[in-house]
């Protein structure tokens, strides 16, 4: 990868720094700093002089989960969902050929809360239907080089099907990379074996990811070293492959141990591949060196999808001139796999004063396109969005199946409609299973608006708003699904017609189109509206075998009409969750609290956490996936000798469990 790109990378330090000032003296032993960041190491040794502020060197050699303070805030628990492939939104898109390997930077190296943070600006991808894995990227040669994922984006990932990969990078000499620490991480033991590729399964065991992205770049080897790379990567893979884990190889290091980035699979590099899972190819390749790498792989028993055609989206996104032809073809078979080289520029390059809704704007049209509309893209756009070629799927296989469109950042907390905080935030593992064809819509006259909107929201951060001058019945698709239906299966539906008149249907099929791109088989039935949230419970009568898609059938009379969904749900009888148990203040330091609690038992999709005021106001702190939460920034209301709180359990239906609670004396 080319130098210019490590900016980033290099940044991590000094943005760390400004999060956490340094402390000296006694006000060093006076504050205790509680708040748990994502894990990041060297693989032994260190720089030479000290850490930045805010920067904490740790050895990979070194570390074991029985040692790790922040190991309950850092594991992820949402286990990887399975995929599966619906008819296809439209005739350009293809099932089976390409998918996406998206290298994704959602914070500094250091300094990267565990649990998300009190802001709603922040990379809440969604679009997760169209990608196979995501590599949590970063490293520096000041902080860290090896980077444990944080729990929200690998729950989230997992909710989606997504597999998450830690990432590994020894940096170029000339932005402060050592050799030593490429030695350091192929260093063998008596035995013969490498005691860092067991030790990087491991904490990918204990984390609950699911492998590492290998990117060795650091210049100076010679033959010998690449053996001990060659050697390292098949333990690694040997090992993780029985953690049903992966490793991707990135093409850097070549078979003479030198740092020349090929741009294709050949006999430089494929020894690596081989043992591999896969290999991004760097940004350096032409349409012929594509074309001959996915020959190669074929040759070697290996799929031609097993690679990953590099994209650098870092500064330009959708103006950025690929040749898509060379990848992903209009006509005949994908050459090989995309991937997307920090996407996240969806949010980056907009102004300082971007809201959450710029940012899904903006998302929206790098994998969808212009038309916004996936079942009508533009092949012939300049930028060729993944909607265009890449086939979506989903994880919506079983009861009960509910989402209140929580995208994982919001500017309020609500709850039944009402916001119980006015603090923005960002916490990617409370986001829901969403809508994977956004925004399909189906109508003969003008197409509605169609977005994810934050200025209201039955529960979580978000809604679905639909605005505009329904002068003809707009169907839109929400969800494709394999959902059994029994005598007691039904649907709900949470909504709100904020103005004009509209007619609210729920639409469901239960047999797939006959062709790609093709409607849905909806049935409808008619749902009753009011001005303020409700919910309409409908009884699937007639219908039999399996849900296969869901959406809502809009009528209104030509007027404007804005008409908010803020949940669905397919269930059968609803089940309260049992409440967590032996709840306590594990760690405390002024108004930074560390809590910690037993699961509750049977099925929980998260947790929430309260403090209840004086007057008996509660108000939400936060949310996780975890058994351990942190919140910081407390301070003791006036005459207030003590504080309560309260965690409660969410089911997958989001009903709560009665509430364990603990007070804490200031």
């Amino acid at each position: 990868m080319d130098l210019s790109r490590r900016t980033v990378l290099l940044a991590g330090a000094s943005a760390a720094a400004a999060l956490l000032p340094g402390l000296t003296g006694t006000a060093a032993a006076a504050a205790r700093n509680l708040q748990p960041y994502a894990s990041y190491w060297y693989p032994d040794s260190f720089p030479s002089g000290t850490p930045g502020a805010g920067i904490t060197w740790r050895s990979l050699r070194t570390w074991s989960a029985a040692t790790d303070a922040d190991l309950a805030f850092n594991t992820a628990s949402v286990p990887l969902a399975a995929r599966f492939t619906p008819t296809p939104a439209n005739t350009t898109a293809r099932a089976d050929q390409a998918r996406i390997q998206s290298l994704v930077s959602f914070g500094p190296t250091a300094g990267n809360p565990s649990q998300g943070s009190a802001t709603a600006d922040y990379y809440a991808l969604t679009h997760w239907a169209y990608i196979d894995e995501l590599v949590f990227w970063g490293g520096s040669s000041g902080e860290g080089l090896i980077l444990a994922p944080n729990a929200p984006v690998v729950d989230a990932a997992h909710r989606h099907g997504v597999r998450v990969l830690g990432n590994i990078f020894l940096p170029p000499t000339a932005y402060g990379g050592q050799l030593q620490w490429t030695r350091d991480l192929v260093q063998k033991d008596s035995a013969g074996h490498y005691p860092l590729a067991a030790q990087l399964v491991a904490v990918a065991a204990a984390y609950g990811f699911d492998g590492w992205f290998v990117n060795a770049e650091t210049s100076g080897g010679n033959a010998a070293l690449a053996t001990d790379m060659l050697g390292f990567l098949k333990e690694l893979k040997a090992l993780a492959a029985a953690k049903r884990q992966r490793v991707t190889w990135y093409d850097s290091m070549t078979v003479n141990g030198s740092v020349s980035w090929q741009g294709a699979l050949n006999s430089q590099n494929q020894s690596f591949f081989q043992a591999a899972d896969s290999m991004f190819i760097d940004f350096r390749w032409s349409q012929s060196s594509l074309a001959s790498s996915g020959t190669l792989a074929q040759q070697l028993g290996r799929s031609r999808y097993e690679l990953w055609a590099g994209v650098d989206v870092e500064s330009s996104g959708t103006g950025k001139s690929v040749n898509w032809n060379a990848i992903v073809p209009a006509t005949g078979s994908h050459v090989t796999s995309i991937g997307l080289y920090r996407p996240e520029w969806t949010r980056n390059h907009l102004p300082a004063s971007r809201t959450p809704g710029d940012f899904h704007a903006s998302d929206d049209l790098f994998w969808t396109g212009t038309t916004l509309d996936p079942s009508k893209p533009d092949a012939t756009a300049t930028w060729r969005a993944p909607a265009v070629s890449v086939a979506d799927r989903s994880t919506v296989t079983s009861l009960p199946f509910a989402s209140v469109f929580n995208t994982g950042h919001g500017l309020k907390w609500y709850e039944r409609g009402k916001a119980t905080s006015d603090t923005a935030w960002n916490h990617l593992g409370l986001q829901d299973r969403l809508p994977s064809r956004r925004w399909v819509v189906r109508t003969t006259g003008q197409r509605p608006s169609v977005t994810f909107d934050f200025a209201d929201a039955w529960r979580g951060g978000s809604s679905v708003l639909v605005a505009g001058a329904l002068d003809a019945p707009a169907t839109l698709d929400l969800y494709a699904t394999r959902l059994p239906i029994c005598a007691d299966t039904v649907v709900e539906l949470t909504h709100r017609a904020d103005s004009g008149p509209v007619q609210v249907e729920l639409a469901v099929a239960t047999a797939e189109p006959s062709t790609a791109g093709g409607a849905p088989p909806y049935t409808c039935f008619p749902v009753t509206v009011s001005s303020g949230w409700s919910t309409s419970t409908v009884r699937l009568t007639g219908l039999s075998g399996t849900v296969r898609a869901l959406g809502v059938r809009l009528t209104g009379s030509g007027a404007a009409v804005r008409w908010r969904l803020g949940g669905i749900a397919v269930r059968k009888a609803v089940v309260t969750p049992a409440a967590p148990t032996e709840l306590r203040i594990a760690d405390a330091d002024g108004g930074s609290l560390r809590f910690a609690w037993r699961a509750a038992p049977g099925a929980v999709r998260h947790y929430e956490l309260y403090r209840t005021l004086r007057d008996g106001t509660r108000r939400f702190l936060g949310g996780t996936c975890q058994t351990a939460f942190y919140a910081g920034g407390l301070t003791a209301g006036q005459g207030e000798a003590a504080a309560r709180f309260e965690v409660r359990a969410v089911g997958e239906l989001f009903s709560v469990s009665t509430a364990a609670t603990i007070t804490h004396t200031w």
